[in-house]
């Protein structure tokens, strides 16, 4: 993809109602994705906080006085023609009447409706954000077929769940005590807690869960290997497996290192830079990866990332 010739940054609200829907904007037939739903919002201008741009575009599109509340996240994307930043805001209280004041149609809509909705894509992670667990825990394997190793394994991987980890990727290699493991966990816990097997497609669809795939795998798969409902996930360490992703319809990734960890000493970390600008040529979610934890989450946010993935951030003990 050629450079493009400019950078904008755009804020963005989330305006949620008593209800907790979220207003959309539809983009009119002037401008360029026409048709697509977006967080409303517009450009920030020179000599413009992030807060007074957002008051001014909401007051223009929709005629509202808004109280900018908490930064969500910001999402690089590129464009053929343009580098975009788009900065995203709640907004919970108003003035006014919120309606389409430059001809554009607008709709609230229930949270878990929004991927419904045809949107650009740096819009897209934004959904994922609202929609999804910001945490990511991938499991040790346990350490022997051992009925006392096994026990200890699922004790912790208990306590995390009660800690709030609601997205979890066990890494049970299929010895049969091993296999039995990963039921009991998936059985116990069937409600409430999103589970992926790792890289075992098979055992994911006799369970009814999700995969997640190794980056090896992308390269080898001409569809996607689950029905939707059932997650797809991969590993991802450059842009050409973060396309094939894309491609595969994968519902999320996680991409890194991104610092260093003693989980893969010999990996070279990428730094949040090359983090940033892999992530803007996607739209894919992404959870950022390698030496990181809840503490890092905001970091994380700040260059597009769902959230963070991690094994010893988020296993107790």
């Amino acid at each position: 993809m050629p450079s493009p010739t400019r950078s904008i940054h755009v804020v963005a609200a989330v305006i949620t109602d008593a209800r907790g829907r979220v207003l959309l904007n539809r983009r009119t037939e002037n401008r360029d994705m026409a048709g697509l739903w977006e967080f409303p919002g517009g450009k920030r201008e020179a000599g413009e906080t992030s807060e007074q741009a957002l008051v001014r575009e909401l007051r223009e599109e929709l005629g509202i006085e808004a109280q900018v509340g908490d930064w969500l996240m910001d999402v690089p994307q590129l464009y053929p023609d343009k580098h975009l930043r788009l900065e995203v805001r709640h907004v919970r209280s108003w003035k006014g009447t919120p309606r389409g004041r430059e001809g554009q149609a607008i709709t609230w809509v229930a949270p878990d409706k929004l991927a419904r909705y045809s949107m650009p894509p740096a819009d897209l992670p934004v959904v994922a954000a609202l929609r999804h667990p910001d945490r990511y825990l991938i499991t040790p394997e346990p350490d022997a077929d051992d009925e006392a190793a096994h026990q200890l394994w699922y004790t912790r991987l208990a306590q995390a769940l009660e800690a709030g980890v609601r997205r979890v990727q066990l890494r049970t290699p299929t010895s049969p005590a091993r296999i039995a493991l990963a039921e009991q966990a998936i059985g116990q816990h069937r409600q409430g807690v999103q589970w992926l097997l790792n890289r075992d497609i098979s055992l994911a669809q006799r369970l009814g869960v999700g995969v997640h795939l190794g980056g090896e795998q992308l390269a080898q798969l001409q569809e996607r290997p689950l029905p939707e409902g059932q997650l797809v996930a991969a590993s991802c360490h450059d842009l050409e497996q973060l396309q094939a992703a894309q491609r595969l319809g994968c519902d999320f990734v996680v991409l890194g290192p991104v610092q260093a960890t003693s989980s893969h000493p010999q990996a070279t970390p990428m730094g949040w830079e090359a983090f940033d600008a892999l992530r803007a040529q996607v739209s894919l979610p992404i959870y950022a990866l390698g030496g990181l934890g809840s503490d890092d989450l905001a970091q994380a946010r700040r260059h597009g990332a769902q959230g963070i993935a991690a094994i010893r951030g988020f296993w107790p003990g």
